[in-house]
């Protein structure tokens, strides 16, 4: 399948809601102020506002806050879903605006160009629904810039890609600068389509600012059927990376979810980061066959320039209650003194659980003892889930096969997700 263009984009944009301001779109796209049960228009001057512009410019809805400096701790309880040391980057705009405020800063003409995102994205969210993106694709081609008031520029144009076997791209870029070129950034939206079914949502951003940070990630999402079984599958994906302007600091993130009709889910993130004179590096899956079996595992660890390390991982396998789980936790002082525990458990599904474990300083237990097993056999968020929040996805028109023409399949296998990036990324 043709691979994504190499499109860019922007990060600091909130979604409108209908929550954080009481106005809706009305009949022919006028704003209405909602009180009661009565709708009257607002004053003129927001009559005027282009809402569809609004929606163009929604960004990822990932503002940046004041991150407090975890360090990673060997001696707390093992957590995939736990969070490794923050890189506290600065924000060139305050997040003390009132919602209204944001709201109203929006309401620029139409023939105005795309509102400025210029600050990172977050750490550690995971992979955005499709809605929290907010694409919106024009459906005519543009190719327009301008200047603004204060001497910013910016670009914005569309457009659509054809190629073999029904393929069809369309996308829309935008893109702007502050006027000194201290500050800027680029997004790209785009969707694609071919003749085997093949559908895709994807967003790309990067961006750097006046503080020096800079960053780049994408997010896509698949829709295929498998070449062998036609069992329907839904893979999403997503990226992120920044390094901070003032520090030796940066983050890379990658995320992957994949789903498919007959209830197998399988989810997985790879992280890296630095913090000045500590690096860290993550690592975490879980996969649920649909009929029972459940697969979850872990791998963190950190290191100093002074030579310390440590570390935590396990593993737990389970089916119809009866399973193990295994881990160690470990430390490496500076002068190579190592420290290990070590500890397992096996699940017989009679209320029997077989606990063992030992460390370096001479501790060690082997017991059985009554405890219920828990696990869950089934993922929080499943087919079903990820369906039901992909309707933009799978709305996507593909061009109409001719008769007699049928789809060239290609039966390669795709390619495994990136493992870590290459510390050069976050060296200065």
């Amino acid at each position: 399948m043709a691979a994504a263009r190499g499109f860019a984009t922007p990060i600091n944009v909130r979604l409108l809601r209908r929550a954080d301001v009481a106005f809706i779109n009305g009949k022919n796209g006028v704003i209405m102020e909602v009180r009661g049960k009565k709708r009257r228009p607002l004053v003129e001057e927001f009559v005027k506002c282009c809402c569809s512009e609004i929606r163009r410019v929604s960004g990822s809805g990932k503002s940046v806050e004041k991150f407090e400096d975890r360090r990673f701790d060997p001696n707390k309880s093992s957590n995939h879903r736990g969070r490794a040391p923050a890189m506290p980057f600065a924000s060139s705009k305050s997040w003390l605006v009132s919602k209204q405020e944001k709201f109203f800063s929006r309401c620029t003409p139409r023939n105005s160009g795309p509102q400025s995102r210029d600050s990172p994205p977050k750490r550690d969210t995971g992979i955005a629904n499709e809605k929290d993106w907010g694409i919106s694709l024009l459906n005519e081609n543009v190719n327009e810039s301008g200047t603004n008031e204060d001497g910013s520029t910016w670009f914005r144009e569309s457009g659509e890609d054809l190629g073999d076997n029904g393929y069809r791209c369309r996308w829309t870029r935008m893109g702007g600068q502050s006027h000194d070129g201290t500050s800027e950034w680029k997004e790209t939206w785009w969707e694609k389509s071919d003749w085997t079914g093949y559908k895709e949502l994807g967003v790309e951003k990067s961006g750097r600012n006046r503080e020096g940070d800079s960053w780049w990630e994408t997010w896509r999402e698949v829709l295929h059927q498998d070449e062998w079984s036609n069992l329907a599958r839904i893979e999403r994906s997503a990226q992120k990376q920044a390094k901070s302007g003032a520090e030796n600091a940066g983050w890379y993130e990658n995320w992957w979810e994949k789903y498919d009709a007959k209830g197998s889910t399988e989810k997985g993130a790879q992280k890296y980061g630095r913090l000045n004179e500590q690096s860290w590096w993550e690592k975490w899956g879980e996969h649920y066959d649909g009929r029972g079996s459940v697969l979850k595992w872990t791998d963190k660890w950190a290191e100093t320039e002074l030579g310390t390390k440590w570390g935590d991982k396990w593993e737990e396998k389970f089916f119809a209650g009866i399973g193990s789980r295994q881990g160690e936790t470990w430390h490496v002082s500076p002068s190579a003194e190592r420290w290990s525990r070590t500890w397992g458990e096996e699940h017989f599904g009679n209320g029997k659980v077989h606990k063992y474990g030992k460390s370096t300083t001479g501790e060690s237990w082997d017991i059985v003892v009554d405890e219920e097993t828990y696990y869950k056999a089934e993922p929080h968020y499943g087919w079903a889930d990820v369906v039901g929040d992909s309707t933009q996805l799978l709305s996507i028109q593909p061009r109409e096969r001719p008769p007699g023409v049928f789809p060239n399949i290609d039966f390669g296998t795709a390619p495994a997700p990136t493992e870590e990036p290459p510390e050069s990324s976050f060296s200065q």
